[in-house]
């Protein structure tokens, strides 16, 4: 395909031009300039890509391809990029993307579709049949597509559309004190209190469930100067944390699983124009699964009652040595084995999150999946989408996942999880690969955010004792209803 210089100029990081065809290598004279600027949030995962794609990218369209990231801090992350996207300064040419921001940016107009590319290209389409399925209906499609449905039609599946690639396939996991958990007299205690066993191993906490979580988070509530361990607690202690913040989505990130793992349901974007907000956001069971949430802040931190207990406060106060254990992402791992930043680097140990245990005695721990796709945007050029496209796949190509892995990331990629090595290559990944089959997704409709900030805000007065779980859940099934039908979602 070739193209005039005017058409290729619209996009604002072409900085030269291919000479000849798309698909012929180009001379070292001919190879073009190409910048691709990616938005991205400033944590681990993505500095960790853009220092591995400086060491070993290498183009194989003979173009000189640069990688530029925009970071941006976690908290101003979506309004950054959305007042980028929508103000038309055509700032980036890819976007680590949250999943819930799909349907927002891809109705805007600003993520193009990859589907036609995908088809076409054998090497994209074998990274498609070899992601987990989880990440391909969470990541990549819109409409959302269920994850039973991607199961049942593999890729390409009929009237589906992609847009995404994992970035970094997120999920929460337990983080834990060893030196504790595996203690004599804290485990001698724990048995005489509850009758049950302080878990140690991994093994041990497969078999933790929400009651066990409660009894840890009682055991491990200590003051200043109170036995701990084999020493004594150098401040107030506490047993257990999991996410409560107002900011935007941590608190949800949490309830939900709560509200799934009891039967509950969120509202059903697959099943439009149908499924309904009121009866069933606020239902008994969703009501009862709040309630248990807010039940387990007694054993928290004092923050956790406040509305500022987000991802990155829980894990600083377990690297503080504050707490006995905290349910947090992967991506938050690497930092508490960094002594330079961790008291625990030499003790925390990582388990699967704690669930709700059914009648047949299995554990039930369907969560919120964690973790962003990176999508291309449509003012591309058909260069700069090609460039794209070879960071993608050098990105997801298993010896760069590998890297990845063994460096605090994740993979997506089931051969790459099916590796031998993979469980050894970071202390978290037998938990992390046990937690991906139970992950499922928020909302990816347009009007995501409205709904999120709504129900932030609700399950914060909740958190901070303003309102009971009845009132906050069905102010947010009354919001969602009103939204969803004026957005013509819910007849």
């Amino acid at each position: 395909m070739t193209r005039s210089w005017d058409c290729w100029l619209y996009g604002a990081s072409l900085a030269a031009v291919v000479v000849g065809g798309v698909g012929m290598m180009p001379t070292a004279a001919q190879a073009a300039d190409i910048t691709i600027t990616m938005a991205a949030p400033d944590w681990p995962p993505t500095r960790f890509m853009k220092e591995e794609f400086d060491r070993s990218f290498k183009s194989t369209s003979g173009n000189n391809i640069k990688l530029e990231m925009d970071y941006i801090p976690w908290p101003s992350f979506y309004e950054r990029v959305a007042a980028s996207l929508t103000s038309g300064e055509q700032k980036y040419q890819m976007i680590v993307t949250d999943s819930q921001w799909l349907g927002s940016f891809v109705d805007g107009g600003y993520y193009k579709d990859l589907t036609e590319l995908m088809k076409a290209d054998p090497e994209l389409t074998a990274i498609m049949k070899d992601l987990h399925p989880a990440l391909i209906s969470a990541y990549s499609t819109y409409p959302n597509k269920s994850r039973k449905f991607i199961e049942e039609n593999p890729f390409p599946a009929p009237d589906t559309h992609y847009y995404g690639f994992p970035q970094f396939p997120d999920t929460y996991v337990t983080f834990y004190r060893e030196d504790l958990f595996c203690n004599e007299t804290e485990a001698k205690k724990f048995q005489e209190s509850f009758n049950q066993k302080l878990p140690c191993t991994y093994e041990d906490w497969q078999e933790v469930d929400w009651q066990v979580y409660e009894n840890i988070g009682k055991h491990f509530m200590r003051k200043k100067g109170d036995p701990l361990g084999d020493g004594v607690a150098d401040d107030d202690f506490f047993g257990i944390s999991y996410q409560a913040g107002k900011g935007y989505d941590f608190s949800t990130m949490q309830i939900n699983a709560f509200i799934w793992q009891n039967g509950g349901e969120i509202w059903d974007e697959t099943n439009q124009p149908e499924a309904q907000a009121e009866g069933v956001v606020n239902s008994e069971t969703n009501v009862k699964a709040l309630e248990h949430y807010l039940s387990l802040l007694q054993y928290m931190p004092p923050v956790s009652k406040t509305g500022q207990a987000d991802i990155f406060v829980i894990q600083d106060l377990f690297m503080q040595g504050k707490t006995a254990t905290t349910i947090d992402w992967v991506g938050l791992g690497e930092p508490v084995l960094d002594p330079k930043t961790s008291r625990v680097s030499d003790k925390a140990a990582f388990a699967p999150a704690p669930g709700t245990r059914k009648e047949d005695g299995t554990i039930d721990r369907t969560g919120n999946i964690g973790g962003q796709p990176f999508v291309l945007t449509t003012w591309n050029s058909p260069e700069v989408d090609q460039a794209g496209l070879e960071v993608v796949k050098w990105w997801l190509k298993p010896e760069t996942q590998k890297q990845f892995v063994a460096n605090g990331g994740q993979s997506g990629l089931m051969s790459v999880m099916a590796d031998p090595e993979y469980d050894n290559l970071r202390p978290w990944n037998r938990a992390h690969k046990e937690m991906l089959d139970w992950q499922r997704d928020v909302w990816h409709v347009p009007e995501f955010f409205e709904l999120l900030t709504q129900q932030q805000a609700e399950f914060d007065k909740a958190i901070t004792g303003q309102i009971s779980a009845q009132e906050a859940l069905d102010a947010v099934a009354r919001f969602q209803q009103q939204t969803l039908e004026d957005a013509g979602r819910i007849e």
